[in-house]
Parts: structure tokens; sequence; C-alpha cells
């Protein structure tokens, strides 16, 4: 038997702050105490004590194993120089975003996937990993084998969730071809005779792929039990697609229309922690605060920042005096594990597993002082 008592601290449970402390055995929490500090705990030192973070979408590993253009890092070493950033941020369960987007003219677009999915194994069964790591990928309808390389992984690998991606000028994320036009001319310094032959290319690919590889896709998630997302929904039809296709998380949704249409449809919606902590999308689409405001924000990720979404869940109340730190905190723990049917985690309650995070304020930023993953320290 394994027992470990933590003491003195602000415990942050599914509705409310209480001062206590909380006694963990064999990985799991036992009981919630707010009377005499038993002998020999751990002394919090009146700092926070929150649910470990549940990630559900970032492609934080991806700028591991490509760190600069045309630099590639061993692929183990690129895995476990994430995990160890994604446990000091608090988070010990992750949804490590994986794109397949088979483009052969895109270069650093096509074969990641299987090269990351296997050091995340590899580094699995070595005991390597503080978080706990999971499979999400990430799917571009608008390319020719997406559906292939997909089930291929699914069926190598136990991925838990795909969302459902097309990133086509004109549309979702990009509503105008003028818009994708500039934000990619900005981003990649390319000319717009150059630009022209991509946005045509993409829209043709659209024509060709998109459809039949949304369809295969959803199926093959179903078949498997994987969880669903959709991806930039924006339109009234998007969502329309979305309910149709059983999708469980809208994943970044451009406008306060598809937001609301996806909550209202118990669809859960997730933004970026960074569009929040920023104050709005780098792209100029909805900002996530103001679907907090009307009510529409229901799960938050870290997106390409990890140490962004604990950061998000303090920032939020000081933003939104009618959002109070357990609300916030549930929706970078609670409410993204039972998205993804983690039941097991999310929330300070007897029976869950002990994965906690302390936390003291340095200003307005959240510090990690610990990190427990099944009650074992792992940062």
């Amino acid at each position: 038997m394994n027992e470990m008592v933590l003491s003195n601290a602000r415990l942050v449970l599914a509705d409310e702050i209480v001062s206590g402390h909380v006694r963990i055995r064999d990985g799991r929490i036992l009981e919630i105490g707010t009377g005499a500090v038993p002998a020999g705990a751990q002394d919090c030192a009146g700092d926070y004590l929150l649910p470990g973070l549940v990630e559900l979408h970032t492609d934080h590993v991806e700028g591991h194993l490509i760190p600069r253009p045309k630099v590639r890092w061993n692929p183990l070493a690129a895995v476990l120089a994430h995990d160890a950033q994604i446990a000091a941020s608090g988070i010990t369960t992750v949804f490590d975003s994986l794109r397949v987007w088979p483009d052969k003219k895109a270069v650093g677009m096509d074969g990641d996937a299987p090269v990351l999915a296997g050091a995340i194994a590899q580094a699995r069964a070595a005991g390597a990993l503080r978080a706990e790591h999971l499979l999400h990928l990430r799917c571009e309808l608008s390319t020719d084998t997406v559906s292939e390389d997909a089930e291929a992984l699914m069926d190598a690998h136990e991925v838990r969730l795909v969302s459902l991606m097309d990133h086509t000028p004109g549309q979702r994320q990009f509503v105008s071809i003028d818009q994708f036009r500039a934000y990619y001319m900005k981003k990649s310094s390319i000319s717009a005779e150059e630009m022209d032959i991509i946005v045509e290319s993409r829209l043709d690919a659209h024509a060709r792929f998109a459809a039949a590889n949304r369809t295969r896709l959803v199926a093959a998630a179903h078949a498997r039990g994987v969880v669903l997302a959709s991806h930039d929904d924006a339109t009234d039809a998007h969502v329309s697609e979305a309910i149709s296709d059983g999708v469980a998380i809208a994943e970044f949704p451009t406008t306060q229309e598809a937001a609301r249409l996806s909550h209202d449809a118990g669809i859960r919606v997730l933004m970026g922690a960074p569009n929040l902590v920023r104050g709005g999308s780098h792209t100029g689409n909805v900002s996530a605060q103001s679907l907090a405001q009307e009510g529409l924000l229901d799960i938050l990720s870290s997106d390409y920042v990890p140490s962004s979404l604990l950061w998000a869940a303090f920032d939020l109340p000081r933003r939104e005096s009618g959002i109070s730190l357990p609300q916030a905190v549930r929706m970078v723990t609670k409410t993204p594990a039972g998205a993804a049917s983690l039941h097991d985690r999310g929330e300070i309650a007897p029976g869950l597993r002990a994965d906690l995070v302390r936390v003291a304020l340095a200003g307005d930023i959240p510090v990690v002082r610990g990190v427990w993953r099944e009650g074992t320290r792992v940062a």
C-alpha cells in the first residue's frame, strides 16, 4: 500500500475552493479532508491544488521533431523534450495531435505522424514518459491518401481522437481566398504567382477528395470507437454536418454562430488558450473570451504553447467576473476528460486518479510547484 497526503492547500474542486488536504493511496484519491492535518503530510504552504490538466489538441511535439527548417531531430529525443515541457506545464494527460496531411509537394507535411507515433510508443514502453500520452490524428480531408494513412495509424496504434480538418482557401479558418493568400504569403514569403498555383491546387484537391475522405474517416472512427472532432466550423451547414457525423468536440469554431449551434447541440466547444491570453485569434476569427462571455466556451487547449493552458485557467476569471476559478479549471480538466471519454480523471474527488498540480502565483502568472500523475511525482 502506497499512501501520501498533501496538506495545507487550497483545493480547487469541481464547484468550489476549500482549504484542506488530499489523501492518496495506490495512485487514487482516497479522501478529501478539511480538519486536522494528518501526521507526515506534505505541506503545500497554502498553494492551490488542481486536478492534472487534460490537453486535447497540441501539435507541440512536431516543433521538437523539426525545430528549424531542414533540421530533423531524433524522434525519441523530440518526444522526451516535449513530454518534459508538457509535465512542467501541469498537464498530466496529453493528446498528441499528429498531422496526417499527405501532400508530397509540401515539405514537412507528410510522413511525420507514423514516426512520432512510433517514438511515443517507444518512450511509453521504456517507462520514460512523465505525462500520459494519447494519440489524436489531425486529418486533412482535401488530400488523396489521408484516409488510408489515418486507418493505418489507427490499426498500428491506439488512436483516441480524430479531427476532421479542411484548410481549403475560402472556407472555415479562411472564409475568403484573399484572407488565405494574405496570411500564407506573409508567413511563407512566397510570391503572388506561387500563391495562385497553391490556391488552384487546393481548390482542385477539395473538389476531388474532401467529401469521400470525410465519409470514410467518420466510418473508420466509429468502427473503432474513436472520438470525433470537427475543426474550424464556421456555418450552420458545417455544424449540421458535424451533428450528422456524430462529432463530440468542435475545435476552434471560427464564428460565434458556429460555436452557439455546436454548444446547443451538445457538442463541446474547444478554443485555444493562446487566443484567450493574447486577447484574440491570431488569424482574426472569433475570440475565446467572447465565447466565454456568452457561455459558449467548454474546453481550452494549449494548442501551440503548453504553459498557456494553466495561465488561461487563472486568467479567465480575472477577465470575466461571472466565471469562477473552479469553472475555468473545469475547462482544462473535467470537461475535456469527459469529452474524450476519460471518466477516471479531471477532478479532485475520491476514487479518481491522483493526477494533481500544485500551483503558486507570481503576480498574475501561475507557477507550477509540483505535478503528480497517479500519485507519483513527475515534475
